[in-house]
């Protein structure tokens, strides 16, 4: 499998990190690294030693990185046979393997160009994002549009995106985010740097961007100096974003504890008393679908969200919010005994264990793997019946 990412494997994980980390288990599996700009290059610049073998990961996962092919934009000929190149590169470790089968996973509409570039047997695409990332609603780019329709096999992650994108391609499969269930449901240390924050803790965790609500969050903050608002994560350097940190950190319950790796996260909901995910309601927001949903769910801790799509099919399970009052008051019923009861506790888990990442990679396989078959028999057929019309 050739994983054309548009993340470094060193960064923060996001899906296709934990998809293709499980899909190792079936595929021997070649991260792409990003090509660098040409100026990272020549600094000598880079994340990984070219094609580092992770001896963490399962056996079969490899990250292709090369600095001496960076990213070029002109003349447009150097650029795409760069970009053949690493793809070349990056195949053979896969044929020195012994692999007789290429699956080509696609996870941006930037690398389309791949299809038309090295050689495979199947090729993928996977939706994780509105890659528009605008506020207002745009039209899905004929670029990406003439992708979805080329490729074998479409795979997309929110019932949003099913309704823009799904028509397109008859191959076309809805597959959730996940979770670590075993690691997020598991009993985990309380980390240092939370252990003084007063209770009740309102937490939040992960990318601190401009996404987020923050005259929301802001308000709640100002009417409720009681409540600790806790977040935890990396945060964006937009200046939305910055602004709106600097107005929190202002306020003496509000707490920032800054990026962490991604197994240090694993630990922080379950000493939340509340997990919030409050998203600005924008049209962005009725694409997305929080990668921290069941991660708070695993915790079983009061789990509380923006009305955005997504979240409204687990309104049984996850509070529904719109104004700051409605907030107040969801928050409040959240840190009272019956939403906390062992029950409560043992529901939210139930619901997170249904989207561990291990089965829905599973579930990726088996389409992948089913597909191929269904070729190869279609081909046997057809030649089977080539040589009987020659009899």
């Amino acid at each position: 499998m050739l994983a054309l990412v548009p993340e470094q494997w060193s960064d923060q994980w996001q899906s296709r990190h934990h998809v293709l980390t499980r899909l190792a288990r079936y595929f021997h599996v070649v991260w792409i690294n990003p090509a660098q700009g040409w100026r990272e290059a020549v600094k000598g610049e880079t994340h990984l030693p070219a094609s580092t073998l992770l001896v963490e990961q399962p056996p079969g996962f490899q990250v292709y990185d090369d600095r001496w092919l960076p990213k070029l934009y002109r003349p447009h000929w150097l650029a795409q046979f760069a970009f053949e190149q690493r793809l070349q590169r990056a195949r053979r470790l896969l044929l020195k393997r012994g692999c007789k089968k290429i699956v080509l996973y696609i996870w941006r509409p930037e690398f389309d160009q791949a299809l038309e570039t090295v050689a495979f047997d199947l090729s993928c695409y996977h939706v994780d994002d509105e890659y528009s990332f605008s506020d207002s609603e745009v039209p899905m780019s004929d670029r990406e549009g003439r992708l979805i329709a080329a490729v074998d096999r479409v795979f997309i992650h929110s019932p949003g995106l099913m309704e823009k994108k799904g028509r397109i391609n008859p191959n076309t499969t809805f597959v959730p985010l996940g979770v670590d269930y075993e690691a997020y449901s598991s009993p985990q240390p309380e980390p240092s740097d939370i252990a003084a924050i007063p209770h009740p803790r309102i937490g939040y965790s992960g990318w601190i961007k401009k996404t987020l609500d923050w005259p929301l969050l802001l308000r709640l903050a100002h009417s409720h100096p009681e409540w600790s608002f806790v977040f935890v994560g990396e945060a964006k350097t937009d200046d939305e974003t910055t602004s709106a940190i600097k107005d929190m950190h202002a306020l003496r319950n509000s707490y920032f504890l800054g990026p962490k790796s991604t197994q240090e996260l694993i630990a922080y909901p379950q000493h939340f008393d509340v997990c919030i995910m409050p998203y600005r309601l924008n049209d962005y927001a009725k694409y997305g679908y929080p990668l921290k949903l069941h991660e708070y769910l695993a915790s079983g801790r009061p789990t509380i969200g923006s009305r955005m799509r997504t979240l409204e099919d687990f309104a049984h399970i996850v509070r529904l919010s719109k104004t700051p009052e409605e907030w107040s008051l969801t928050i409040a019923e959240a840190l009272g005994p019956a939403a906390n009861s062992p029950e409560m506790c043992l529901a939210r888990r139930r619901i997170a264990r249904l989207y561990d990442w291990q089965s829905l990679s599973a579930r990726i396989a088996r389409m992948m793997m089913r597909q191929m078959r269904n070729r190869a028999v279609a081909a046997f057929e057809d030649r089977s019946a080539s040589r009987q019309r020659v009899g």
